[in-house]
């Protein structure tokens, strides 16, 4: 039977692929993330290999016999420049004022590692979603951050979360803004089981 690794400690990604009931279990990614590319497109692959790589390389030999390990990341960019989680309520304020009223993108690279009979077969992919706000009071942002949601995301925003009263519109994927575009990783997945 195919195993499946999930290479993210994320509750969101893990939300995700229970939602379309796709077996799998979670190993959280220890590596430590090294960035060589300056594409948001390009960064988040690299960063997305690095995690499956990871894992992959734990991977037990009975294990490389049927085995998919799917790693991720996501990030957030306002004009080319990527927005990381705030540090504190400053940044988040700061990041959401920049946000107001504009368009940003959100971009999420997934490489698959896939094991079988002890050959490995890799691909990477990215989606990118671009998100539309509504302007944004300052007393509207103070408010959001004091609920504590924008502390631990990227862009200091959760779509899935409040932040959904502050979204104009989507042009993309609204999954890839949560943290994984689904229905391209089956796409991508299926590809791969049948080489």
């Amino acid at each position: 039977m195919r195993q499946i690794i999930l290479a993210s400690g994320s509750p969101r990604r893990k939300e995700l692929l229970e939602q379309v009931h796709i077996p799998f279990e979670i190993r959280v990614s220890s590596c430590k993330e090294t960035i060589t590319k300056d594409q948001p497109s390009d960064i988040v692959m690299e960063l997305s290999a690095q995690k499956a790589a990871d894992i992959s390389s734990s991977l037990l030999d009975t294990e490389k016999e049927d085995c998919l390990i799917i790693g991720a990341d996501t990030v957030v960019c306002l004009n080319q420049k990527i927005l990381g989680k705030p540090a504190d309520e400053k940044e988040a304020f700061a990041m959401l004022s920049d946000l107001s009223g504009t368009s940003h993108q959100v971009y999420t690279g997934v490489t698959l590692i896939y094991w079988k009979k002890g050959n490995k077969q890799l691909k990477s992919f990215y989606e990118k979603t671009d998100v539309f706000f509504y302007p944004l009071r300052p007393d509207q942002i103070e408010s959001y951050i004091a609920t504590g949601e924008p502390m631990d995301k990227a862009g200091a925003y959760g779509i899935q979360g409040l932040a959904a009263a502050f979204v104009r519109r989507i042009e993309g994927d609204y999954y890839n803004v949560v943290g994984l575009p689904v229905a391209r990783l089956i796409q991508e997945m299926e590809s791969l089981f049948s080489l």
